[in-house]
């Protein structure tokens, strides 16, 4: 992923894209929401939000290096030949936004969304798209209604691929980020039980994530997940917004992008597929079978966005240089008293069927001498009044999946300890904070150790008390500031 250095935003085309006034010259290297982070060059936009009012933080902005602020109501106090009035920042940072697609006439850009997966699949094209040319891609997750036009006021006039990300919480949240990216690719990872307490199915929700192809430009490429129950009914909102070509991915015999067998090795492995009736084979920098299906979505997106006849395989290749994002299945191999164990970190979020996936990786892990194959499982929130049903459902899996010993911590939680034959139940807390050292005090030589669980769960305190028992720096943050 690449960003530029240069010119970004001079005051007068940024007034352009806004219909704001500027009271005096600058020139914006970058583009920032947030005054803690404000790099020096930034054009500081002061949004105002549910808790949070950005015109409060424009004096810190500036005085953290920020060569402009956009603003709606001007701060007492603040040199008006700094500021940038419009009549609503948020509209705005998508004016902004949408005058940056615009400009990048060259630019071919890919957009992912998915119950569970984006995130990784939105790195893994970043890291195969920057391989071909320069590369611009969502940072994080910043996947909303603020964060799809801030990434796009971000994006350089030279890019040659755009990778972005849109999530959503609600029906006709996805719609406008996709009308305002006009991807020429849209991935849809999964569709699964993530965030059902606002649909009430999961045809609501595929119904949802499948607004990303409202914004296809013409003769976009669809790709679907063809393992999906959704998948008829994905692929028939793609023919009514006017799709040119849909590929599905996936183990389905009639998948046009088709995993044939994966090689696993700790921390790699290698996919076979037939892509299209081409057969491929690559190196891939994950382990799980998850990771595997998701990079057949990102072959079938690389070939569409690059040139006919153009050399996919420098992209292709690239994949084996892939790394785990952190709290996405990062793994770590620690030493403790006695002997070592290995730390599967997963507790960025959780949904049923990612949780599964992660139990499916679980159980491939090598462990050591002596070693047991150990969940430790938080609230998987946002489930609605399946909730219950859901997590004592993953005993299944975890019986499947010969998990030896479960810890559990949220009440929520509490279905799946109560599910669980008593020999492969653990301890269960009513919180992460109070699970911690528990799981330390139990943990032993040999074990391979995997934190799972819903950003609010905070499992990430559990993370950091295991690398706390291996003397390692922790490198797992707190659940960030709204």
């Amino acid at each position: 992923m690449t960003q530029s250095v240069a010119s970004l935003w001079t005051h007068d085309e940024a007034a352009r894209a806004t219909g704001g006034r500027a009271g005096g010259a600058w020139t914006a290297t970058g583009v920032s929401i947030d005054s803690r982070s404000v790099a020096p060059g930034d054009l500081f936009v002061a949004l105002k939000g549910p808790s949070l009012d950005g015109h409060d933080y424009v004096a810190a902005a500036l005085e953290a290096g920020a060569v402009a602020a956009l603003v709606h109501q001007a701060p007492a106090g603040v040199d008006p030949a700094r500021l940038l009035v419009v009549d609503d920042t948020f509209a705005a940072l998508h004016g902004l936004g949408r005058r940056a697609r615009a400009r990048a006439a060259g630019v071919r850009v890919v957009g992912v969304t998915g119950s569970v997966g984006k995130t990784g699949t939105k790195d893994m094209l970043a890291l195969a798209l920057s391989s071909l040319g320069s590369t611009h891609a969502t940072r994080g997750n910043l996947n909303n209604h603020w964060g799809v036009p801030l990434t796009l006021a971000r994006m350089p006039a030279d890019t040659a691929f755009a990778v972005i990300e849109m999530g959503m919480n609600h029906a006709g949240e996805i719609a406008p980020l996709t009308r305002l990216a006009r991807p020429h690719v849209a991935i849809i990872t999964a569709i699964a039980s993530a965030h059902i307490a606002f649909f009430g199915s999961e045809e609501g929700i595929a119904d949802a994530k499948a607004e990303i192809l409202e914004g296809l430009e013409p003769g976009g490429v669809a790709v679907l997940p063809r393992d999906s129950r959704h998948f008829r009914r994905l692929a028939r909102a793609a023919r009514l917004a006017g799709v040119a070509r849909i590929v599905g991915f996936g183990a389905h015999a009639e998948a046009e992008a088709r995993l044939l067998d994966l090689a696993s090795d700790p921390g790699r492995q290698r996919v076979f597929m037939v892509c299209e009736g081409a057969a491929l084979g690559y190196p891939l920098g994950l382990d799980g079978r998850h990771w595997a299906f998701n990079s057949l979505a990102v072959v079938v997106a690389v070939r569409a966005l690059v040139a006919p006849g153009a050399d996919v395989m420098p992209a292709v290749a690239a994949l084996g240089r892939m790394t785990s994002p952190e709290g996405r299945g990062e793994q770590r191999e620690s030493v403790m008293p006695g002997g070592r164990f290995r730390l599967i970190d997963e507790s960025y979020n959780a949904s049923p069927v990612a949780v599964t996936a992660a139990l499916e990786t679980l159980a491939l892990a090598r462990t050591g001498p002596g070693g047991r194959r150990i969940a430790v499982l938080g609230d998987m929130l946002e489930l609605g009044a399946e909730g219950p049903a859901l997590h004592a459902g993953l005993a299944a899996s975890v019986l499947e999946h010969g998990i030896d010993v479960v810890h559990t911590a949220g009440p929520l939680m509490a279905h799946l300890h109560h599910a669980l034959p008593a020999g492969r139940r653990g301890d269960h807390a009513s919180s992460s904070a109070m699970l911690a050292p528990r799981v330390t005090a139990a943990v032993r030589p040999g074990d391979v150790v995997m934190v799972k669980g819903s950003l609010g769960s905070r499992m990430s305190l559990v993370v950091r008390a295991l690398l706390a028992l291996a003397g390692a720096e922790a490198r797992v943050e707190d659940e960030p500031a709204a």
